[in-house]
């Protein structure tokens, strides 16, 4: 159910560096496009924090009554190596490792992506273009920069003219805080840096070496569209030369929506974005979390507690909630500490979903109202939304909610009666609860105890065997029988059940 109007909603706009208004280009429309991953592995944590912030943003803005636009790339090319000009494409050589087609390899893990999203409860975006998809107007664009003379050809591959764009007026920089003079100290000597006439001047299309596998042909050469163009490209096509909100994760800031905000500019003399929003990074017990740590966590590890830093497995429900405890803009720190409370949270919360939802109203003649109650509900309700408008405040939401738990608690012990609140305030705390938990925070009930989690495996075991990724497969079957239980697989059907 939506409000009928509009929340004064403020977020923090990177560009501006402080809290902004929302004021949407053409209300009740609003267009947002979210940097979607790179599909050459599976998913990880920190991709899921960045995409569960902009579920709340897309469920939010939904909820209050606008009608939003969601665009979500996924990254099929052009990706390199290190984030960089030079370099293997991160899809070619996974697809040398796996000794599989790259579009294969993108297949594969563009379908873990959706099951993980899935299993967390995001909701898919209204359009989720991809990079190869979207050639045309990737190849389209770099001959327009051509042609008004912000980009040039060198040596088959092509340039956005730094220099050029900044004789223009332009601020390159302005969304990181960067100084030109500063990144050009900066800059390293790499290879490909002598076919620049500007060490910062960034790729818009890069000449293919021969043994590069994903390589299309140009006016330029045979090669492959720059990372940072895809964005600029489908983002315009969907919505627009200048939209209301661009995300992603705050290591993209620079200096791929810093090139994307150049790129837009050129091409059409308007500011591309409108308001820039950034997730923070997630740390493990206050380092943070990578690959070379061995302290990074795939979805599966946490639903099957299979790694040396867990004590137990989490169901895909606490980790939602406990992601949602702190405000995107903040660091948040796992540990196995933060991972029980959160599942003590967020069963709380669910046993209330579960009473109110079989809750009904009967009035008492000798019941009189409890107007400090009752104003104390109106004012948990309130705050909720006065939490949200503040730049999407889930850590103080929640806490309005837990409030609002403590009359649902009194309502099923006899300590409280519907009455005492009348119809309309009963109705009203009742409705909001099933709102706030199920549309706006997007958490769902889950099985009982344990099998939430099994369920979960079971998912990913589902889409690992569609994939042919049989290590994967054989690690989960080797988890469920240590729990005593099988997999029961069919044609028809996969199923889990206790072994006899």
């Amino acid at each position: 159910m939506a409000q009928t109007t509009y929340q004064p909603l403020r977020i923090f706009n990177t560009l501006t560096r402080k809290k902004d208004l929302f004021e949407p280009l053409a209300p009740p429309y609003v267009g947002m496009y979210v940097c979607g991953p790179t599909v050459y592995n599976n998913v990880h944590l920190g991709n899921i924090r960045t995409f569960l912030s902009f579920d709340i943003l897309f469920r939010y803005l939904t909820h209050i009554g606008y009608k939003v636009r969601y665009v979500r790339n996924i990254t099929d090319v052009g990706h390199l190596v290190g984030d960089g000009e030079v370099g293997e494409d991160k899809i070619g050589k996974m697809a040398k490792l796996q000794k599989l087609e790259p579009m294969e390899i993108v297949q594969r893990y563009t379908n873990d992506f959706h099951d993980v999203s899935a299993i967390f409860n995001l909701l898919p975006p209204s359009i989720e273009p991809t990079a190869t998809g979207h050639l045309i107007e990737q190849i389209e664009a770099v001959q327009k920069l051509i042609d008004k003379g912000m980009a040039y050809e060198s040596n088959g591959s092509v340039y956005f003219d730094i220099n050029k764009y900044q004789a223009e007026g332009n601020d390159y920089g302005k969304l990181s805080g960067r100084v030109i003079e500063d990144l050009l100290n900066e800059t390293r000597e790499l290879d490909g840096q002598a076919e620049k006439l500007n060490p910062l001047d960034f790729a818009l299309w890069k000449k293919a070496s021969p043994e590069h596998i994903m390589q299309w042909d140009s006016p330029w050469s045979m090669g492959f569209p720059g990372w940072h163009l895809e964005c600029t490209c489908m983002s315009a096509k969907y919505l627009g030369k200048q939209f209301d909100i661009h995300g992603g994760g705050m290591d993209l800031k620079f200096p791929h929506h810093e090139c994307e905000i150049a790129q837009g500019k050129a091409l059409t003399n308007v500011e591309p974005v409108r308001y820039w929003m950034h997730t923070n990074m997630l740390t493990v017990n206050g380092q943070k979390m990578s690959k070379s740590l061995n302290n990074s966590f795939l979805p599966a590890e946490l639903f099957s507690g299979n790694h040396d830093l867990l004590e137990q497995a989490y169901s895909p429900m606490t980790v939602r909630f406990f992601m949602l405890q702190s405000q995107y803009r903040s660091t948040l720190d796992f540990s196995n500490d933060a991972l029980k409370a959160a599942h003590k949270g967020y069963k709380k919360l669910a046993n209330a979903l579960r009473i109110i939802k079989r809750m009904t109203y009967s009035e008492d003649a000798n019941a009189q109202a409890d107007e400090k109650k009752i104003a104390d509900i109106e004012k948990s309700i309130q705050g909720f939304y006065a939490a949200m408008n503040d730049d999407l405040n889930t850590a103080v939401a929640f806490a309005n909610l837990f409030n609002m738990v403590k009359y649902v608690n009194m309502l099923n012990l006899g300590q409280l009666h519907t009455a005492a609140l009348g119809e309309e305030v009963f109705t009203e705390l009742k409705t909001k609860f099933i709102i706030f938990f199920e549309d706006v925070l997007g958490l769902k009930e889950e099985l009982s105890e344990g099998n939430a989690v099994l369920d979960g495996m079971l998912n990913l075991y589902r889409e690992y065997k569609l994939t042919r990724n049989y290590e994967k497969v054989d690690e989960i079957r080797s988890y469920f029988k240590k729990q005593g239980l099988a997999i029961h697989d069919t044609k028809l059907r996969i199923d889990w059940a206790y072994e006899e």
